[in-house]
C-alpha cells in the first residue's frame, strides 16, 4: 500500500462494484490474444477481493460478463467460460479460508451447464459462512433485471397478491437479483471509459463513480485504496443539503 494514500477506516463504502474493463485492449499491448488478458485479469480479482476482506467491506459486486458480452466471438467467450469453471475451483479453499460468501447476479441459465455447475457448487459450499459477500454478475444486464421485476410484480397484481397502490421502492427492490444486499456505495470502472454499461442501473442510483484509465489486469491493492480515498472525500447528500446532511 503507498503511505501517501490514507483511508479512513470509519468511512468506508460498504458495497463496491467494478466494472472489470480493459482486458482485451491489455492483452494486445502483449501482443497477444484477449483471453490472455481475461486469464491475467484473474490476478487482479485476486489480489481486490483479498484487499477488500483486509478491509472489512461487506459486499464487493463483479461485473464479470454481461448479457451483451455473449454477442463476442465465439472463442473468446468459451475461453471466458473456461477461465470461470478453473477460477471458481482453484479460489474455493482462498474463499473458505477467508469466510467469503459467494453469490451471483444475472440469468444462470444462459451459462454452459458445465459453468453453471461448478459455480453453483461453490455458491452451496460457502452459502454458511459469514465474511465479505463477493457477487459475481454473470450473464447480467441491469434493464432485463428490471423486465424480470416488472414482469414478477405484474403477475401479483394480477392474481390479487399485491395492490397497484403499494407498488414503492421496497417492492421493487424485494424482486432485483440483488434484493439481499444494499445499494452499491461505490462503482469502480476500469480502463479509461466513463460509462456504466447496463450495470446495476437502480442499485447505483446514488452510488459515487470512480473512473480510472488503469487497465484491469493492472489494477492493484494501491489503486483500490485510490479509489477509496477519492470516495472518501466527497459529500454524500442523497438529494439533501450540505447543511442537513451535517
Amino acid at each position: 500500500m503507498d503511505t501517501t494514500i490514507t483511508i479512513n477506516k470509519d468511512n468506508l463504502p460498504q458495497h463496491i462494484a467494478i466494472i472489470m474493463d480493459g482486458n482485451g485492449r491489455w492483452a494486445k499491448k502483449q501482443g497477444m490474444l484477449r483471453a490472455f488478458g481475461h486469464e491475467n485479469g484473474v490476478k487482479s480479482v485476486r489480489e481486490i477481493v483479498t484487499a477488500c476482506t483486509k478491509l472489512n467491506i461487506g459486499f464487493l459486486t463483479l461485473y464479470a460478463f454481461s448479457t451483451e458480452n455473449w454477442n463476442r466471438p465465439k472463442l473468446e467467450v468459451d475461453a471466458l467460460m473456461s477461465i470461470l469453471m478453473n477460477s471458481l475451483k482453484k479460489e474455493l479453499p482462498t474463499m473458505q479460508k477467508n469466510n467469503i460468501k459467494l453469490s451471483t447476479i444475472g440469468n444462470a441459465n444462459m451459462l454452459p451447464a458445465r459453468a453453471r455447475k461448478q459455480l453453483f457448487d461453490v455458491i452451496e459450499q460457502t452459502k454458511t459462512n459469514t465474511g465479505m459477500v463477493l457477487t459475481l454478475a454473470l450473464s447480467y444486464g441491469s434493464r432485463e433485471e428490471l423486465i424480470q421485476a416488472v414482469k414478477q410484480i405484474a403477475e401479483k397484481v394480477k392474481h390479487n397478491q399485491l395492490n397497484t397502490a403499494d407498488i414503492n421502492e421496497s417492492v421493487i427492490q424485494e424482486h432485483l437479483y440483488t434484493k439481499d444486499m444494499p445499494d452499491a456505495d461505490l462503482v469502480i470502472r476500469t480502463s479509461g471509459e466513463q460509462r456504466i454499461s447496463n450495470f446495476l442501473l437502480w442499485q447505483a442510483a446514488y452510488a459515487e463513480l470512480y473512473f480510472t484509465e488503469v487497465l484491469w489486469p493492472d489494477f492493484t491493492e494501491n489503486d483500490l485504496h485510490m479509489a477509496i480515498a477519492s470516495y472518501q472525500k466527497r459529500e454524500r447528500r442523497f438529494g439533501k443539503t450540505s447543511e442537513q446532511i451535517k
